[in-house]
């Protein structure tokens, strides 16, 4: 293995949540008077922290969501997730193969604390992830694309950041492991290949990961 460190974002990687979380996003700002598609979601939102969806909003409208609305949006997302979230295909398998070969391993997501541990719980994937390995955005200041998330997740593994390697499916995601010095594999399963510019390496299978990072 070429990198001491695996640094994995979660939605849309790791579990295969971004067509679920997507769809309620852009009913949920549709219903609230902001007419958003699924596209349009997928677009401007993925990879990003609610921050993100407040701000573009205000921006665009000048008005500002409901203070529930991250609320209502989680619940919704939760509730969704127990009937429908499933891993990404090839995912355990990565995991499986990282840990019997003892290499470090994290996730560094966008999402809420509680939001990760509901999706791993849902899939099977807590059993791999302490929680000295799980990293979001509410532990530092900005969310991606800024590196504040992917540097802080380093720095509590112990890894320098030339030595860590991000798989990501977000440009946001791919913008913030560049910004923080570290090599980025873009996930094109859902992504189109020209939205991950500046990645190291795309792919689109999971089960193709490991042999890649070698």
């Amino acid at each position: 293995m070429r990198y001491d460190l695996v640094i994995f974002d979660n939605d849309g990687v790791l579990v295969d949540s971004e067509p679920i979380s997507n769809k309620l996003l852009a009913g949920y700002l549709t219903e609230l008077g902001h007419p958003t598609s699924y596209e349009d979601s997928l677009r401007d939102y993925m990879g990003a922290a609610m921050h993100r969806v407040h701000d573009l909003v205000e921006e665009r409208t000048g008005r500002r969501l409901p203070q529930d609305f991250d609320d209502v949006f989680h619940a919704r997302v939760f509730a969704a997730f127990e009937r429908e979230l499933e891993p990404v295909v090839g995912a355990v398998g990565v995991l499986e193969k990282l840990a019997a070969d003892g290499v470090p391993y994290c996730v560094a997501s966008s999402g809420s604390h509680e939001r990760i541990r509901v999706g791993h719980r849902k899939t099977g994937l807590d059993r791999w992830f302490d929680e000295g390995r799980i990293f979001s955005s509410q532990d530092v200041g900005r969310g991606k694309p800024a590196p504040d998330l992917f540097l802080y997740a380093a720095e509590r593994m112990g890894v320098a950041p030339a030595r860590c390697v991000v798989v990501e499916d977000s440009p946001l995601g791919v913008r913030a492991a560049v910004a923080a010095g570290m090599d980025v594999y873009g996930f094109v399963a859902m992504t189109p290949v020209d939205r991950l510019v500046g990645a190291t390496q795309l792919f689109a299978d999971m089960g193709e990961l490991v042999d890649l990072l070698v």
